[in-house]
């Protein structure tokens, strides 16, 4: 919507709350609503759910069968021919009977086929469930993550003020793959809980008072699990933590090596690295201690339940209480009674990490800051005069701390203004006003009379061309960068532009042409060709408006007469605003605009503001004096 009078954007802006980005959540509660709103991503692909829900039934009830085909069928059937009628073998004894007679073959055989057949489909089954499940899961994260990207995107610049970016990324990384554990998790509790509970269904019916006596050894488990979960979620919290600032050492030392090396900070630096290091080893020995632990106590109570087992089974079998197949199926059963509780610890932990995942998730696609956009915007000519004025604009990025105070101005149709003044004067917070990057009070800013906030900012930004000193380069080609997926500039439009600015001789000379591919921050460029190639992916956008954050500092003689020219035919008919670093530029500005915190201090031609003898003339003898004196 389009702002009022009162600069209430801004307000509203300092009433948000950005800590929560930096808070550490801890997911200690167990949030339906937030498990709720993960279904209208996995809802799509709701099909390949149910799908994997039959298969971990099936799979889980083939689970089962194995060990009764082993127990009841070929010890107490075949082999001992005792099997007990009132103990369920799901009709696994009449097929085996079945079978052998159809085909004549010895029943312990066709005992061993069916084992074999039954093995492999339930391995296919169990395959095919997790792929189900993964993929789908898989799906779903991949949309969400679309999403949360695409919601970040729109974020306005005082968002990103205030937000780290290593916080965001997180968001999109790290915690939409704790995501993709949950959700995969459920499925797994799913498969190990139907062999439980059909488990605990035939121990029952075949022995209640042994099942019972076993059914005791899992609160102990329950509670080891739980106290082991708990130790552990505190010590894998400090390894990640520990790693964490392992990694930024390791980062900031590499990326400030020559600094390193100059100051022969090498051994300081080792012993912080050190120091940092050992303290995730201990960490590390401390949760692998634990683990070992409680893995030795899971395996001593199943190994000692199975000795209950044998002990209460030897007893029965010889009163002919039990049958020597009924106990054997009592220690193949443990593991599904046992194994459940461990995983269920597990999910615990994981189910709990990945709720503070969400709540990071959904806190950022729940973050409404925008910039406002026109009910209904202006439309623009097909072609602007391109006249812009500022009417007394006050903008602070903090509402104590003014920034712009009063700033009018106007700058005619195809006229060169030069901006220049103290650092923090406010030079480069007129070009994000300009290009609607923060919301500010309406009637301050205009655009051949249309109030800024009149426009979308869409259209807007296609007809103001920036170019920063901290020119961004992107993954890909030279034509890439200066297309921008722009359907409309074309390689033929992208070579005409480069020709324009002097950047074609180079781009000729690189291996691939404008097809060469361009590395990290485009350190394959040096500082002057990728400040022709900022040029050449202004000019094949073809805005009406230029605003030109010049940097040339640091570059040789030859390349800066380079760009010198090209910011001639660049700026040729067009409505420039050059925020100047040199003083030739300066000089050929038609006016220049002296800042002072936040105020217009001055504002005339280049003699003009000489002759008056105020700050332009100050700052002129203190920073254009040497290039004044130096040949250019």
């Amino acid at each position: 919507m389009t702002t009022t009078g009162t600069n209430t954007p801004s307000t509203d802006r300092q009433a948000r709350d950005y800590s929560m980005f930096e808070a550490d959540l801890s997911g200690n509660v167990l949030n339906m609503h937030l498990l709720g709103r993960l279904l209208h991503w996995l809802k799509p692909y709701s099909a390949s759910l149910v799908l994997s829900s039959i298969l971990v039934l099936l799979a889980s009830t083939l689970q089962i069968l194995l060990p009764i085909i082993i127990s009841l069928v070929a010890i107490d059937h075949i082999i001992r021919g005792e099997a007990d009628a009132n103990t369920p073998d799901f009709g696994l004894i009449e097929l085996n009977t079945w079978l052998a007679g159809m085909t004549g073959q010895h029943p312990l055989l066709i005992a061993c086929l069916m084992y074999g057949a039954i093995q492999i489909t339930w391995a296919f089954t169990g395959h095919a469930h997790r792929m189900t499940l993964v993929g789908a899961v898989i799906r779903a994260l991949r949309d969400l993550r679309r999403d949360l990207f695409a919601h970040l995107e729109t974020r306005p610049s005082s968002f990103y003020d205030r937000v780290a970016v290593g916080r965001v990324m997180t968001r999109v990384t790290n915690d939409i793959e704790a995501l993709f554990e949950l959700l995969r998790g459920l499925g797994t509790l799913v498969g190990e809980f139907v062999p439980f509970f059909v488990a605990l269904t035939v121990m029952l019916a075949i022995d209640a008072q042994l099942t019972l006596i076993l059914l005791l050894a899992l609160p102990f488990l329950g509670l080891a699990t739980y106290y082991f979960r708990r130790t552990t979620r505190y010590l894998f919290r400090q390894v990640r933590q520990t790693l964490s600032t392992l990694n930024q050492n390791m980062q900031e030392n590499l990326a400030g090596l020559q600094v390193v090396q100059i100051s022969d900070r090498q051994d300081y630096n080792l012993e912080r690295y050190t120091r940092v290091n050992e303290e995730n080893r201990d960490f590390e020995l401390r949760s692998a201690r634990v683990e070992t632990l409680y893995g030795a106590f899971n395996d001593s109570l199943a190994h000692t339940a199975i000795g209950v087992i044998l002990w209460y089974g030897a007893s029965h079998v010889s009163t002919l209480t039990m049958t020597l197949g009924e106990v054997v199926l009592f220690t193949q059963f443990i593991g599904m009674l046992f194994h459940p509780v461990v995983v269920l610890g597990e999910q615990t932990n994981i189910l709990f990490r990945a709720m503070a995942s969400g709540e990071r998730i959904f806190q950022a696609i729940d973050w409404d800051e925008k910039i406002h956009e026109p009910a209904n915007p202006t439309p623009l000519p097909a072609r602007l005069r391109g006249e812009v004025r500022f009417n007394r604009v006050n903008f602070s990025y903090d509402l104590n701390i003014p920034i712009l105070q009063d700033v009018s101005f106007t700058i005619q149709p195809g006229e060169k203004l030069a901006i220049v003044g103290p650092t923090g004067s406010g030079k480069s917070t007129l070009i994000r006003l300009l290009g609607r990057f923060y919301d500010f009070a309406d009637n301050q800013i205009f655009l051949d009379g249309i109030d800024l906030n009149h426009i979308h900012s869409h259209d807007l930004r296609r007809r103001v061309g920036v170019v920063l000193q901290d020119f961004h380069i992107f993954s890909g080609s030279i034509y890439e960068n200066i297309a921008l997926g722009n359907p409309d500039i074309t390689p033929q439009v992208a070579e005409i532009a480069a020709k324009t600015v002097n950047a074609h001789p180079f781009i000729a000379n690189l291996p691939r042409g404008y097809n060469t591919p361009l590395t990290e921050r485009g350190q394959n460029l040096s500082q002057g060709q990728r400040q022709l190639l900022a040029f050449a992916r202004v000019l094949a956008a073809d805005p009406e408006i230029l605003v030109l954050d010049e940097a040339t500092a640091n570059i040789d003689t030859e390349t800066e007469l380079l760009i010198q020219d090209a910011l001639r035919r660049l700026t040729a008919g067009r409505t420039s605003i050059l925020i100047a670093h040199r003083l030739q530029t300066i000089q050929e500005a038609d006016r220049v605009l002296v800042l002072n915190q936040g105020r217009v201090e001055e504002l005339g031609t280049h003699s003009e503001l000489l002759a008056n003898n105020g700050l332009y003339a100050t700052l002129h003898s203190l920073q254009f004096q040497d290039q004044a004196q130096s040949p250019s």
